[in-house]
């Protein structure tokens, strides 16, 4: 059966459908105003900077787990693959906050940014030599190239690895920031040792690389999650900053609790690991927000 339409009942309905269509000046609009909007939130977020390695993981769980939102907090995390670049963000002032080490830290504040240590962190740093160059000691490292970063945690480590062992020529260091990149050189035969914190040095560890030395083992602890005192200069911050050290706690007591195992996901994601090789990681126990150990400061004024 043929339906017919009354021609005004038409031409009301066409009327109605386009005057409830935005104008694509009023689309513009209304995407400029979203865009503001966007901008205002992420400027009053807590922005904080973080690399692929575990001693940033209660931060991810953090983040993964809902315990920024526990605690009526947003905080966003600005992810880098070299501590360089971790620390440009801090120097320019996109994040208000980020992971660093205690050398870093002075290099920053030299270059005439204040900053606060909020906590010192678990990191540390292995020194992995290549299998195929069958580099077992310290001593066989003459005229071998060595991946880390200047002005670094691992800068100081290369110094403390070599303070007292004689090798046939110089060791060279070469500057390679991104630990991923370090990891691959590494196993691509192009490095002769590397520098790697967890869990990148266990994906070495696995394929039979020696490691040479340990700065664990050796008690040297560097890691320190930092903030702009710039930054946190008022309550608003200072609030911000002091829940985002409630939901780092409660994530380092959930990691000991149920173990890295339980968190292969978030390793995975945020680290660039094959969630099969969290087993093998190392146990590590995850401390509270704390400052790090007067020794550890004294360090970096003797370099």
């Amino acid at each position: 059966m043929e339906i017919k339409i009354h021609p005004i009942i038409l031409s009301l309905t066409i009327l109605f459908v386009f005057s409830c269509t935005p104008s694509k000046e009023e689309q513009r609009q209304l995407t400029r105003k979203e865009r503001a909007e966007l901008k205002r939130q992420d400027s009053l977020a807590l922005k904080v900077a973080v690399m692929p390695t575990l001693d940033c993981l209660p931060i991810f769980v953090a983040k993964e787990c809902h315990l920024y939102e526990h605690f009526n907090v947003d905080v966003r995390l600005r992810r880098f693959n070299s501590q360089m670049d971790c620390d440009t963000a801090l120097i320019g002032g996109s994040v208000e906050g980020g992971m660093t080490d205690l050398f870093r830290k002075k290099r920053i504040e030299n270059k005439g940014v204040a900053l606060d240590v909020a906590t010192s962190t678990n990191g540390s740093w292995q020194l992995i030599s290549n299998r195929v160059a069958r580099l077992k000691k310290l001593s066989q490292m003459g005229d071998k190239m060595v991946a880390m970063s200047r002005y670094s945690a691992t800068d100081y480590l290369t110094d403390y690895a070599f303070k007292n062992v004689k090798t046939t020529d110089p060791v060279f260091r070469i500057q390679i920031n991104d630990v991923n990149l370090r990891l691959r050189m590494l196993t691509n035969n192009e490095m002769d040792a590397a520098w790697l914190a967890e869990p990148q040095a266990t994906v070495a560890r696995i394929q039979n690389y020696p490691v040479l030395m340990d700065s664990k083992k050796e008690n040297i602890s560097l890691g320190v999650i930092v903030f702009r005192k710039k930054s946190i200069n008022n309550q608003y911050r200072q609030n911000q900053v002091h829940k985002f050290i409630n939901a780092y706690n409660l994530a380092c007591d959930s990691i000991n609790k149920y173990g890295l195992e339980h968190y292969s996901s978030i390793i995975s994601q945020y680290c660039s690991v094959d969630e099969n090789i969290v087993p093998s990681i190392p146990k590590i126990k995850f401390s509270h927000a704390d400052k790090p150990k007067y020794g550890d400061f004294e360090l970096t004024e003797n370099k």
